[in-house]
Formats: C-alpha cells, sequence, structure tokens
C-alpha cells in the first residue's frame, strides 16, 4: 500500500517539475524580444540622428516614385513602408512632427531618419542639420497627412 503512494507521489512530482520547467521556459526565453514588443505596442521605433534632404533633390523622384517636395511633411527610412506615419520627436528640444515615409534612406551610418525641409524646419534641425531624435508609429499606421502619388499602374523599370 505504502508503494502505490510513493509511486502516486513521484508521479505527481514528475508532473509538476515537467509543468514548471516548461512555464519556465517561455518565461525567460527572449526577454530582449518581449521588451522591443512591448515597445512597439506604444509606438516606439528607434533612436538615432536624423537630417534633412538638400536642396538639390526638390523635384527628384523618390523611391515611392512620388517626387521629393521641400513643402511636404515627408520622410526617408530603409525599411518602414511606403505609407507609414512616423512621429520625429527632437531629443534636444522636445519639438515633434509627423511626416509620411515616402523614401528609402538615409545610407549613412547612425542615421535613422531624412525628413524634408519643412519638417526639418519644425524640428529646429536647419541650423545643426542633424539631431538626436526617437521615432514613434503615428496612432494611425497610415498618415493622414496629404499623399499623392503620380505612380502609374505599370512598372517603372524598364
Amino acid at each position: 500500500m505504502q508503494q502505490v503512494g510513493i509511486r502516486r507521489l513521484l508521479v505527481g512530482v514528475s508532473v509538476g517539475l515537467g509543468l514548471l520547467s516548461g512555464c519556465a521556459a517561455r518565461a525567460t526565453r527572449g526577454d530582449e524580444d518581449t521588451a522591443e514588443r512591448a515597445s512597439a505596442t506604444r509606438g516606439y521605433l528607434e533612436e538615432g540622428l536624423a537630417s534633412y534632404y538638400a536642396d538639390r533633390y526638390n523635384g527628384r523622384a523618390t523611391a515611392s516614385g512620388e517626387k521629393l517636395d521641400p513643402k511636404k511633411y515627408t520622410a526617408a527610412h530603409p525599411k518602414l513602408p511606403f505609407g507609414t506615419c512616423l512621429k520625429v520627436v527632437n531629443m534636444e528640444n522636445n519639438r515633434s512632427v509627423e511626416v509620411r515615409v515616402n523614401d528609402r534612406g538615409p545610407y549613412v551610418k547612425g542615421r535613422v531618419v531624412d525628413v524634408s525641409f519643412v519638417a526639418a524646419k519644425k524640428l529646429d534641425l536647419l541650423d545643426k542639420g542633424l539631431a538626436r531624435v526617437r521615432l514613434y508609429r503615428c496612432a494611425t499606421r497610415t498618415s493622414q497627412l496629404d499623399v499623392q502619388l503620380d505612380v502609374p499602374n505599370e512598372s517603372r523599370a524598364g
């Protein structure tokens, strides 16, 4: 009779330890990934340097096919989809602006975004040319800012 009780105890302890170890592995696995997901849900994307487009790029086609207009609140980002709305916050003066991604870049190490002239002016970026910024997703994933794409239905390649 005592052997049956000991067996039940051992089975119960084994099952309990198995469940606990499975839960512990889940809780400790990918702490960095969990923190990254938590930040993304609050809108934070990244931090780095922002710059703005030189005058010589005005009117040129961006990667989305749209022409660069210095009077529109637009930006270049290396990975985010075109049309994504970004809130750019200048960490030096806490000024912010919402821009729409319509281009790729910047291609300089440490830089996370290039903004249009009007956005740079609002961020007080014109004198220095560069500023440390934080990027956040806007409340909506796609910008409500003025969108006018001049992209034909067929491919631009060719």
